[in-house]
């Protein structure tokens, strides 16, 4: 697979440009494209498993059907359904001023949309905001991961078969092709991937002044509050730590539990893991991790943890010539690791799981209002008021109350982070408006009382003033 040279990206933006200069989607061409899409995509669903696999040496073909294939096919159907009315100019109300003057608001595309998709959820994360900018009426041009180079070809293909040169196009290549696109002047700039790469792509469509969309991570906590059935908790807490072998940006990163808890849902917690997995070689549904760089530096973290006497279980064994070789981190408990260890101090981005005792529910807020505003939160409570005080103390991209990562699949809920794990939405329609201008119109009308206002500022203009300042 080719690379695309750093020289070709200007003249394939100047060439996306001019056509949407030239003709900007209307409501048909945007439905067709949609329906165009959803249909040859339902259509390559097992090619793109196959092109996931490849890339990450092993992944679950059930969990790539629903994590990248249902959930795109998802928001398409809800782009769809909603398109037409999300594209009406809204009313406007006009100060009484001002009448018989109107007032709208129009939302207008933007132009060309820039997507810098990650690894993680590569078809997923780079379809559904193409597929809303789309919607929006832009033309957009794609920069998959270099991760995982089947999948972006599979992409590649996919949209050339979809859409026109001049209204998709999609740039491969590595690190030196994704900062060159990260320094274009598009319309606008959507990014998925960590933090510390979000800053520099951010720094460097600030040369631009365009506007940036950051879809980061950090460290997402969960918090089981005193008396949440145990069982209920680590079912759902696994469901959403081990989806994806925890290499997902909202998966649970830690889990804050009472002392007296805590052996507890441990001990329920390695009793999913033997559940789910009871072997994990050769095991269909557990995914592998991406690479041999994510692999050693998961290793590493779990190592330094156990060295400093943190307590590390792995309730289902991995045969340990393979698991190197295959990447294959098994599910892993670590309890009460240093506060300043690695797997505190990172975003874990893997299998593992620490899990912390609390004293009480004050401790608990505080250890995470301590850290950076995270991109997940899940709090496990039947008490509302108690729920209620701790949504009122701690700020997060979203929340989940007594489960994990659902709030991610409601297209009706916006989806984006809050300082370092992000900036901006997308999902339905806060992704529609993420893509569009807001444009303000005012229609004046042909007897407008504000003509009375002009120099020389005398008799009737300034008794006008000096009524409206009273």
């Amino acid at each position: 697979m080719p690379d695309t040279t750093t020289t070709t990206l200007t003249p394939t933006l100047d060439r996306l440009r001019t056509a949407h200069q030239a003709r900007t989607p209307d409501f048909l061409q945007r439905r067709e494209d949609l329906r165009h899409l959803r249909a040859v995509f339902q259509s390559r669903l097992e090619a793109m498993v196959e092109a996931m696999h490849a890339d990450f040496g092993h992944r679950s073909r059930h969990e790539s059907l629903v994590s990248d294939g249902m959930t795109v096919l998802s928001e398409i159907d809800h782009l769809l359904k909603h398109l037409k009315a999300w594209m009406k100019p809204r009313r406007a109300p006009v100060d009484a001023l001002f009448l018989p003057a109107r007032a709208e608001v129009r939302r207008v595309p933007l132009g060309v949309v820039g997507v810098i998709s990650p690894w993680n959820y590569p078809v997923n994360l780079a379809l559904i905001p193409l597929a809303t900018a789309i919607a929006a009426g832009n033309h957009v041009f794609l920069k998959p991961s270099e991760h995982t180079p089947a999948t972006s070809a599979f992409l590649q293909d996919l949209l050339g078969e979809v859409f026109p040169a001049d209204r998709v196009a999609v740039a491969l290549g590595g690190p030196d092709v994704a900062e060159a696109f990260s320094g274009l002047p598009f319309d606008h700039l959507f990014f998925t991937g960590s933090t510390a790469v979000g800053r520099k792509v951010m720094a460097a469509a600030a040369k631009h002044l365009v506007p940036v969309t950051l879809e980061l991570g950090g460290k997402s906590p969960a918090l089981v509050a005193e008396g949440y059935p145990v069982a209920t908790a680590a079912a759902r807490i696994a469901s959403g730590k081990w989806l994806n072998a925890g290499q997902t940006c909202i998966a649970p990163d830690y889990v804050l539990v009472p002392e007296g808890m805590r052996e507890a849902l441990v001990a329920a917690l390695s009793d999913e893991v033997r559940t789910r997995y009871p072997s994990l070689d050769d095991n269909p549904d557990f995914t592998r991790v991406i690479n041999d760089a994510q692999f050693q530096r998961l290793s590493g973290l779990v190592a330094e943890a156990r060295e400093r006497g943190a307590t590390v279980l792995q309730p289902v064994a991995v045969d340990a010539a393979k698991a190197t070789p295959m990447r294959l981190l098994p599910p892993t408990l670590v309890v009460d690791p240093p506060g300043d260890s690695g797997l505190m101090t990172e975003e874990i981005f893997g299998p593992v799981l620490p899990v912390i005792g609390y004293r009480d529910i004050d401790q608990a807020l505080a250890f995470i209002r301590d850290r950076d505003r995270p991109l997940a939160f899940y709090h496990f409570d039947h008490n509302r008021e108690r729920t209620e005080r701790v949504l009122g103390q701690v700020v997060a991209g979203g929340v989940t109350v007594n489960d994990t990562v659902m709030h991610i699949a409601q297209s009706s809920l916006p989806f984006g982070g809050v300082g370092p794990s992000g900036m901006g939405h997308y999902h339905g329609e806060a992704g529609f408006l993420t893509f569009s201008k807001q444009m303000p119109v005012f229609r004046q009308a042909r007897v407008s009382g504000m003509a009375l206002f002009k120099p020389p500022y005398k008799g009737l203009a300034d008794r006008l003033v000096r009524f409206l300042t009273r």
